[in-house]
């Protein structure tokens, strides 16, 4: 048995990829005998401690948030309190998630420093050009530094991480997200023997590929007649 922390801005009660992906593997790595305590900062109201599914125990912590969810990327202010938690909780893997949660560097970052076991996970592509992303880079070549493994979600995302945070290639492993296609198969009024749908579930915007995904749509509608496309999803890119 191994004594988890995971760690990110982004968790319940705010919705997206990163949030339920948090959520799920932890309740597999309970159901697996493990331990597993979620760290993320307060939401509103929700500060302290709660317990969710399974006895999954997640802090809420009482750190302000800077911009889009995040904390300010202090990598030291925090220090007492995430110590304080590491070694109450006796945790022996710091596992981060989300390239953009600062909150999640910094638990690796003093994870590092005591000793302890860090992985990182990036679940989404990122620039290399604009301002924004010059920092961001920059920010995780720091952080992932002397972390002991990371995890993207995808071979063309590993690329990514690896050009961007200078990485190497060997530290990083490529764990697709997993889909219950029992959940996700198309109704009888979608398909039949002679027809291929393909099912896109996603978030409308456009750094989810949204533009080129309706580009391919054309191309391929065009070129097989057999092909439908089914989409489940909102955001401003859906027109």
């Amino acid at each position: 048995m191994y004594l988890f922390s995971m760690v990110s801005d982004f968790f319940f009660p705010n919705m997206g990829g990163v949030e339920e992906h948090i959520y799920n593997l932890s309740q597999c790595l309970i159901q697996k005998g493990h331990k597993v305590v979620i760290m993320t900062h307060s939401y509103g109201d929700r500060i302290g401690i709660r317990y969710m599914t399974n006895g999954l125990k997640v802090y809420y912590l009482p750190i302000k948030v800077f911009y889009n969810q995040c904390v300010l990327p202090t990598m030291v202010c925090n220090i007492p309190l995430l110590r304080y938690i590491l070694i109450r909780e006796r945790i022996e893997i710091v596992h981060g998630h989300s390239a953009f949660s600062a909150l999640a560097h910094e638990a690796m970052l003093i994870g590092n420093l005591m000793g302890l076991k860090t992985v990182f996970t990036d679940h989404s592509l990122f620039g290399f050009a604009d301002a924004s992303a010059v920092i961001t880079n920059k920010f995780i070549q720091i952080s992932l530094a002397d972390c002991n493994h990371c995890i993207c979600v995808s071979h063309i995302g590993k690329e990514n991480t690896v050009l961007r945070a200078k990485v190497d290639s060997k530290r990083v492993s490529v764990i697709p997200n997993a889909v219950d296609t029992y959940s996700f198969t198309p109704g009888p009024s979608h398909r039949s023997r002679s027809q291929i749908v393909v099912v896109v579930v996603s978030r409308l915007v456009y750094r989810k590929g949204v533009d080129l995904t309706a580009q391919i749509i054309a191309d391929l509608c065009l070129k097989y007649k057999e092909v439908s496309f089914l989409i489940a999803g909102d955001g401003p890119k859906r027109w």
